[in-house]
């Protein structure tokens, strides 16, 4: 029991942390589903931008954070932030590539995902505004995962929180406008109000992560000079490490991305339905990421110090708690379906779609939840990027993708069987998983 004590001791800050994530984006997608379909459709879309964009990011953290942890365990402080300095530095180029396609040529952007006049048109509003957040989420997503692999996870989870406030207050204001008297005090801006909300909260949340952390003295804040401290041979190690992650993502975040350009080729309503159930989804998915991160750095911490049949404990542990796990919140997902009616302000049609969608996704969250751990949990913290990356996007890419494409241009199936097509991939995920976690390969002091 001790261990599971210090398992959600890490994890439950994390999982408040995801789940104020998650759940702000549901309130953006309720407020912005008073508007329409439309709308809905729209801003999802735009949001695929951001979306790929916050996956090479998490790529380029979660390989600093493999070095972080394990470093935290030989108490190496310096090696910690000569490892944050290089993932500043790629963080901040890749936010800076995504803002300009993203603020000079949104409506490009959104035409990748649909050829619908009126969804490009409306997304192109909130893309071009919320770009603007991209350079900030560099230093917040750097410090905030060197925070959590040194074991400080509630600075991150605190800022996160004042975030989700100004986001939700904003969106009020400017989303819907302020009348007083029968005058206009702030003019509704619709979905660019969305946008405007977004760019205020990334810009707190930066301020609180800085600010924390040099007030209290955190291991992770240093002199600016400290960063950049980097030395050949630990760059080519990290290079060797963290490139198979960032490739893991980015292929990822392109895959799921994909997925929406899929769903979006069938239909309006369909694209809608299948951004009601991510976000329905996502709020749930908070406990596993929550759990999964964790998980990550207690193995690494654990290889660090030299103790790796505690950090092959950890791993089988955790597997079976995932997979249970995953059967309780896909069974919850179920009740939670029915709530749809009073959030979203969309078509029947388009709500019995994402109730269908919800049931699917409920019988494959036992092998998701299983395989998140797999390839966030133990492969990445044990420095087994390479194989993690197979996993993880090597059926989505041969497999889920292709029948997807088929499914919608040429054998033109109705949605529900789109759906299960694509999380077929889960379940040889989960196979392949299961037989790297038996073979102990996985892990390896990279440190």
């Amino acid at each position: 029991m001790s261990f599971f004590r210090t398992l959600f001791y890490l994890a439950l800050p994390i999982i408040l942390q995801n789940f104020l994530n998650s759940f702000v984006n549901m309130l953006d997608t309720i407020m912005i589903g008073q508007l329409g379909s439309v709308e809905i459709a729209s801003v999802g879309l735009a949001n695929q931008i951001f979306f790929i964009l916050n996956l090479v990011l998490f790529g380029i953290s979660s390989g600093a954070s493999i070095f972080i942890a394990q470093f935290w365990g030989k108490k190496d402080i310096r090696n910690v932030h000569q490892a944050m300095g290089i993932a500043f530095v790629l963080s901040f180029a890749a936010s800076v590539i995504f803002f300009a396609a993203a603020f000079f040529f949104p409506e490009f952007c959104l035409s990748l995902y649909t050829k619908d006049e009126a969804v490009i048109r409306k997304g192109a509003e909130y893309l071009k505004v919320v770009s603007l957040s991209y350079p900030l989420m560099t230093v917040s997503y750097v410090f905030g995962n060197a925070l959590r692999s040194t074991e400080k996870v509630r600075i991150p989870m605190l800022a996160t929180t004042a975030s989700v406030f100004v986001n939700t207050v904003f969106n009020l204001i400017f989303i819907f406008g302020v009348k007083a008297g029968g005058n206009v005090i702030v003019p509704a801006m619709g979905v660019a109000g969305a946008a405007v909300a977004t760019v205020i909260a990334r810009f707190v949340e930066i301020m609180l992560v800085l600010g924390i952390s040099y007030f209290k003295k955190m291991e992770v804040a240093a002199a600016p000079r400290a960063y950049f401290r980097i030395h050949a041979g630990f760059l080519a190690k990290y290079i060797k490490i963290c490139i198979p992650v960032l490739i893991n993502e980015t292929l990822w975040g392109t895959g799921t991305s994909l997925y929406n350009a899929i769903f979006a080729r069938a239909g309006t309503a369909v694209i809608a339905a299948y951004n009601i159930t991510g976000t329905l989804s996502n709020l749930l998915w908070t406990v596993v990421l929550g759990c999964g991160n964790a998980t990550a750095i207690l193995i690494g911490k654990k290889i660090g110090e030299q103790k790796n049949s505690e950090a092959k404990m950890i791993a089988g542990k955790t597997s079976v708690f995932f997979v249970c796990a995953g059967v309780v919140l896909g069974l919850i997902l179920i009740p939670l379906s029915r709530l749809l009616p009073f959030f979203f302000n969309v078509e029947d049609e388009v709500l019995r779609m994402a109730q269908i969608m919800i049931f699917i996704m409920a019988a494959f969250y036992p092998f998701n939840a299983f395989n998140m751990n797999i390839v966030v949990g133990i492969c990445r913290s044990g420095g087994d990027t390479l194989c993690a990356l197979f996993i993880d996007v090597g059926f989505m890419w041969l497999l889920a993708l292709p029948l997807g494409f088929l499914a919608v241009n040429v054998w033109q199936l109705p949605y529900w069987a789109i759906y299960i097509l694509i999380c077929s991939e889960y379940i040889f995920k989960a196979g392949l998983g299961t037989v790297r976690l038996a073979s102990g390969k996985w892990l390896r002091n990279v440190t």
